[in-house]
């Protein structure tokens, strides 16, 4: 089983859909980061729920993701509905 599920928020599931789109382990999720993860596995799965977006924020700083505030998780929203920046090279 991957090291993903001993990250907090995340249980099989959601390593599933992470392993699925590619991100096997603990340091690709941070290389990538909650946003880009999520937008990742949203193009696989078109219907995943903003929860799972939540959750990696989560895994990532350590929090429950019940506890982000309604400001944070409008930010991260934006940042989600932001344009793929994709770099030449």
């Amino acid at each position: 089983m991957s090291d993903l599920t001993t990250l907090r928020n995340l249980g099989p599931a959601s390593a599933r859909m992470l392993r699925e789109a590619g991100i096997d382990n603990r340091a690709e999720l941070e290389r990538l980061g909650a946003v880009l993860a999520y937008k990742i596995v949203r193009h696989q799965r078109p219907g995943v729920s903003l929860n799972l977006l939540w959750a990696l924020w989560g895994a990532l700083h350590d929090r429950d993701w019940r506890s982000l505030s309604a400001n944070e998780k409008a930010t991260l929203r934006a940042e989600v509905d932001e344009p793929l920046q994709v770099r030449p090279g």
